[in-house]
């Protein structure tokens, strides 16, 4: 009989009954042990996919799902958030690294290293630190639910952010020149605002108009809060070089 090797109990299944322990043979081709790595890290078994066309075309659903315990279908709400926040970055400094983001005027060779080393590792820190801000100022509007609800929402709401924000960051460049790329951008903005005002619709049961307003005054309230950590982590970056 197969046995655990973390605490040698008999095994009768893929987790130990004892420790928990995945059973995992490592004495495996490589490619093997790659392909489930990136079976179990990127849910390459439906769920990705499920989840995504949820979370971006079903504002509100899956973080309605989640928290109503119906999680199995979907992939979890922190791994999702890695996943895409990874990707954002990702793609942030990439364009950071060739100027795209840069205001007109910036010399690339200057700005743009100091601005892709922001993108790649002070923003990713300080906006995992900012979700639980913008669960509290759910709490602020909707008192009589948890804070464990609002802090999922928040992840969701940050995720659906990451992937709206990663289509319109390359026309970024192209927009002051081109209407096309600008109407391209402003409508992917009026998607993340109908998104936010649908979500907070259906996960807090509100009317429209309640919606509405209190999506503008958690929106308003949290870029105020964003864009001081942001000037102000840029001014302390600065100092610190």
């Amino acid at each position: 009989m197969t046995r655990c090797r973390n605490c040698d109990s008999p095994l009768d299944g893929s987790f130990c009954p004892q420790c928990g322990q995945k059973n995992v043979d490592l004495e495996r081709p490589i490619f093997d042990l790659l392909k489930e790595v990136i079976s179990e890290t990127f849910d390459v078994d439906g769920r990705a996919l499920r989840t995504l066309r949820t979370l971006l075309l079903r504002p509100g659903v899956l973080t309605s799902e989640f928290l109503a315990g119906h999680r199995r279908r979907y992939t979890p709400p922190f791994r999702l958030y890695l996943v895409l926040s990874v990707l954002f970055f990702f793609v942030a400094t990439q364009l950071a690294n060739r100027g795209i983001l840069l205001e007109q005027g910036q010399d690339a060779s200057e700005f743009a290293p100091g601005q892709a080393q922001f993108l790649g590792e002070a923003l990713p820190r300080l906006m995992f630190l900012l979700m639980p801000i913008f669960a509290l100022l759910l709490m602020l509007l909707f008192r009589r639910r948890l804070y464990f609800d609002h802090l999922i929402f928040s992840v969701h709401v940050h995720c659906v952010s990451y992937v709206v924000l990663g289509f319109m960051l390359p026309l970024e460049q192209v927009a002051s020149q081109h209407w096309l790329a600008l109407a391209a951008q402003l409508l992917l903005l009026a998607y993340l605002l109908l998104y936010l005002t649908i979500a907070v619709r259906r996960v807090y049961l509100s009317r429209w108009a309640g919606a509405a307003t209190k999506s503008i005054a958690i929106l308003f309230a949290y870029m105020i809060v964003l864009s001081v950590t942001i000037e102000g982590s840029s001014s302390f970056l600065i100092i610190a070089d």
